[in-house]
């Protein structure tokens, strides 16, 4: 049984070899050692503060195998975007360029640099270790997230997006940076990655476009790539889609990345999942997990998969004893839960 629990400042060695493998991309999560300690000291202040409404908190989270103690993976949630640090994206549009006496009409798409989505609450940093990719775990690690929000929503705003990483090879090369390198910076993909990863951004302000970028002038191969995802984040959108995430018309400004958004009221695992108090049943020891189940703690989160039984009548949940120890529960607390799989 594994269970995902709140980062702490033990896990800073297990966090920085996360960063290493998940390599050139990977923004929220750069190969920064002081960046990643501060990180994990932003995200335990988080989770122990008293919040009315989302601020510039950070909840960051770890998958855990309890019986070896190993960080299997990581996730987190940012409370509300760019409110210590401008948070940029591409809204994609349209201008038409249209003459009637000579019955001409072209339509051109656009790009232009906004920051449209500020304040909106933002799903991040997930990455599960590849000996841990297997069984349920990764949408454990993706849709648990909907249940914590769903159980604090005076944390989090109505809107939740989602940056999803772009195309791009082994080497960090990305066609669309190639093309905004050219003509408008004069460094690397990996090395602008980094540098926002950190939370540099003055130098987007200063050198991005100030004006719209008409599409049809990029090269072919950065056209190809806009709104794309990297072949690596293909199993990671198409969960959220699943989810009732869609493509709102953002990309990311390095690598052309999609950003996709959902009302949480209109979540799928959020709207199925259901708050009630736990009775516990050892029948139910070994028995094959079917739900994503939490604890309604902050500060102390855990969360498990496993086996649930509602009883109707009575309005309770049954679990395990074993899984009420991992949740940290006795009889009577309240769990907030959703099926593996939806419709069950």
């Amino acid at each position: 049984m594994v269970i995902i629990r709140p980062i702490t400042s033990d896990d800073f060695q297990a966090l920085y070899e996360i960063a290493e493998e998940s390599g050139i991309g990977f923004t929220s999560l750069p190969v920064n050692e002081e960046i990643i300690r501060k990180r994990i000291e932003h995200a335990e202040a988080s989770f122990a503060k008293e919040v009315s409404k989302p601020g510039v908190e950070d909840y960051l989270f770890v998958m855990e195998d309890p019986e070896t103690g190993r960080v299997l993976g990581t996730s987190g949630i940012e409370a509300a975007v760019g409110m210590d640090n401008t948070f940029y994206c591409y809204h994609l549009g349209m201008v038409i360029h249209a003459s009637r006496e000579l019955n001409i009409r072209n339509e051109v798409g656009t790009l232009t640099l906004c920051n449209d989505y500020t304040g909106a609450s933002e799903i991040c940093t997930l990455f599960l270790r590849e000996d841990a990719r297997k069984g349920a775990n990764g949408r454990f690690l993706s849709k648990f997230r909907f249940l914590f929000i769903a159980e604090h929503r005076q944390r989090f705003s109505d809107t939740i997006i989602a940056e999803m990483r772009g195309v791009s090879d082994e080497d960090g090369n990305s066609p669309f940076w190639q093309w905004l390198e050219e003509h408008f910076f004069s460094m690397d993909f990996p090395t602008a990655d980094y540098l926002t990863g950190i939370g540099q951004k003055v130098f987007i302000a200063e050198l991005m476009p100030k004006y719209p970028i008409y599409v049809n002038l990029l090269s072919k191969e950065a056209q190809a790539v806009i709104g794309q995802v990297h072949e690596k984040t293909k199993p990671a959108l198409n969960l959220l889609l699943s989810e009732g995430f869609s493509k709102g018309g953002y990309v990311d400004i390095f690598d052309g990345g999609p950003t996709v958004e959902a009302n949480v009221n209109y979540i799928r695992t959020a709207q199925a999942s259901r708050n009630l108090p736990i009775e516990i049943d050892s029948t139910l020891s070994g028995v094959k997990d079917s739900h994503f189940v939490i604890n309604t703690q902050v500060k102390d989160f855990r969360g498990v998969m496993t086996a649930v039984k509602v009883n109707e009548e009575k309005d309770v949940a049954r679990i395990s004893p074993e899984a009420a120890k991992a949740l940290n529960l006795s009889a009577g607390e309240h769990i907030r839960f959703a099926p593996i799989h939806l419709g069950e």
